[in-house]
């Protein structure tokens, strides 16, 4: 008999992925809003982008599920340290396997659950760097490079990640990549204003799949082509100048010589 792990997992398509978690959390009322949905689109372009080795289809549907216990409380100290593990308990209920749910439950490390999953470190950094894009009650969120320095130096400070260094590369490529509209705008920039503008999750969902996927995928190969190109030109310039190249053949020419000297003596 299929379960519900078995049909969302077996649905490649991103967006319908989307679409099942969301009638799931109207049915079931777990946690799931357009943080949820940023979050996941940042994850996947991660995955792309840097070549991650990981299980894609499980990282998507870990990233649409994971916080499925969340609560909208920042002070209930309890919870927070508790809705992964809960969460990660639903999951097993609906059929997900035990890789799964530990996956999702090592979103965070409250649990001490280790070793980490290679897709558990890809959760913990799109949820925590996505986190900080986001406007919070007590704070505007923050820009991606402010974020990625308080993620480094502060939230990871004392702990492994192991694609934290790549994850910075991925935030300063996307601070090169610019998407245009009305306005031209920063890669993540422009997915934080989409958050922005969407009245509600289904809305979202649209704009991040039909609109934003098709504009950013064309805007990273354009990105890619110009530094192949760069990589390329540079390829056919000399190392050194031309000054520099003749003081290292002059010098070459005196330790030669220097050289058949010692042999001749």
């Amino acid at each position: 008999m299929e379960t519900f792990a078995d049909y969302i997992l077996d649905e490649k398509d991103l967006a319908s992925k989307m679409e099942i978690t969301y009638y799931l959390a109207k049915k079931t009322k777990i946690f799931f809003d357009k943080s949820v949905i940023f979050k996941t689109e940042i994850a996947r372009m991660f995955v792309d982008y840097m070549k991650i080795d990981v299980d894609k289809n499980i990282v998507l549907t870990a990233c649409l599920l994971c916080n499925c216990k969340k609560i909208d409380n920042a002070q209930d100290i309890e919870k927070i340290h508790s809705y992964a593990k809960e969460g990660a308990e639903y999951l097993a209920n609906l059929g997900f396997d035990k890789r799964f749910c530990k996956i999702c439950e090592e979103i965070n490390r409250y649990s001490g659950s280790n070793p980490r999953e290679r897709e558990s470190d890809v959760l913990e950094l799109v949820d925590q760097f996505g986190g900080m894009l986001l406007d919070r009650p007590e704070r505007i969120g923050f820009k991606p490079d402010e974020a990625m320095v308080l993620l480094e130096h502060r939230n990871l400070k004392d702990e492994y990640n192991r694609y934290l260094h790549t994850f910075s590369e991925f935030v300063d490529m996307m601070e090169k990549i610019e998407l245009n509209d009305l306005t031209s705008m920063k890669a993540l920039r422009r997915l934080t204003k989409i958050y922005k503008d969407s009245e509600d999750v289904k809305v979202f969902i649209k704009k991040v799949c039909y609109e934003y996927q098709p504009k950013i995928e064309k805007a990273y190969q354009e990105y890619t082509k110009e530094i192949k190109d760069e990589m390329f030109e540079n390829s056919n310039r000399p190392l050194f100048s031309e000054e520099t190249t003749r003081k290292i053949l002059a010098h070459i020419s005196e330790e030669n010589e220097s050289y058949k000297e010692t042999e001749n003596e």
